[in-house]
């Protein structure tokens, strides 16, 4: 068995101690709020500010790598950082147990109401990881960013891709677009409506640059290939050391959510199988689900198939369908 990097770990286990005390003997104000939750501050100072999630999904252990390497070599030379930073190790619970989640998707319970969910262990780690967030963007300027590092369960047509909620203002909207482009994503979903997702609550809630970035297939920890979002590491690192922005590494693609395919019922079944391939085509008139008396079927001339999973809740979203606008 690979012994795992001692960085990796130290994150994969939200421990801190070692980057905290590298900050805050660098002069920096460093916070903890809850099990998992990291703050680095410059008191007095209006920086950016930047959110990082990892490990919202316990089995997605690519983030976790690439921001651990990243953690370390800032913290030997932490006057690099040049933006107020807060990370965030999503699912700790499930993360050591090597799970996707405990009771539930941690990713859906940012919303107001969780109903039968309500008691689970990830809607109190989602009140802890809100709280916190709040605290953070408080007293930050209008730069804020929330970069949500996820690994997709199926391969897809584009390795990386990223959902955008479309209500975030223009200019911070084409900043975190031109980044994501930076960053070597190949496609970005323009989503007009919250799933109860982290970076989509920041984006609504406190005016961030939020993104769910999904960045290659989901691996063992300290066993994943970095080098599959080299890119994304590299715009990654800029981004919290100031730099300027770079040349795009690829033209994204742009797409827009046709319609969200909601399980309804028990009796829901998909018309592919759950292994199909994200971005996959289907043309006007295919089915995509029935669920009972209600059959969801393409609209457009052409649609993608996105996260199809009809092993989710009843009433949570089993699939999202795209049409590319550029």
């Amino acid at each position: 068995m690979t012994a795992i990097p001692p960085a990796v770990k130290a994150l994969a286990e939200a421990d801190f101690s070692a980057v905290a005390r590298s900050f805050g003997a660098a002069g920096f104000a460093v916070g903890q709020p809850a099990d998992g939750i990291l703050t680095i501050r410059r008191e007095n100072e209006q920086r950016p500010a930047v959110l990082v999630s990892v490990g919202v999904h316990g089995d997605e252990t690519g983030p976790i790598e690439l921001v651990a390497y990243l953690l370390d070599e800032l913290a030997q030379t932490p006057q690099a950082l040049q933006v107020d930073l807060m990370l965030c190790v999503g699912n700790i619970g499930a993360i050591r147990q090597a799970k996707r989640f405990i009771d539930a998707d941690l990713n859906r319970m940012f919303r107001a109401e969780r109903g039968t969910l309500a008691g689970t262990a990830e809607a109190a780690r989602a009140d802890e990881m809100i709280a916190a967030t709040s605290a953070f963007f408080a007293s930050a300027g209008k730069e804020r960013w929330h970069l949500d590092l996820h690994t997709a369960i199926r391969p897809s047509v584009y390795p990386t891709f990223a959902i955008v909620p479309d209500l975030i203002a223009d200019a911070a909207k084409e900043q975190l677009v031109a980044w994501l482009g930076e960053a070597g994503i190949g496609a970005i979903i323009m989503n007009p409506s919250s799933a109860g997702t982290y970076s989509y609550y920041s984006a609504e809630h406190h005016a961030a640059a939020g993104t769910t970035v999904e960045l290659g297939r989901i691996g063992t920890l300290g066993q994943n290939d970095l080098s599959q979002f080299a890119a994304a590491r590299v715009a990654l690192d800029r981004l919290l050391r100031g730099a300027a922005p770079a040349p795009a590494a690829q033209a994204s693609h742009v797409y827009k959510v046709a319609q969200n395919i909601i399980k309804l019922s028990d009796n829901f079944k998909m018309a592919f199988g759950k292994e199909t391939q994200n971005f996959t085509a289907l043309k006007k008139g295919d089915e995509i689900a029935r669920d009972g008396d209600t059959v969801y079927t393409v609209q457009h001339e052409e649609e993608l198939v996105v996260f199809p999973n009809p092993d989710v809740r009843i009433g949570l979203r089993a699939g999202m369908m795209v049409t590319r606008v550029k």
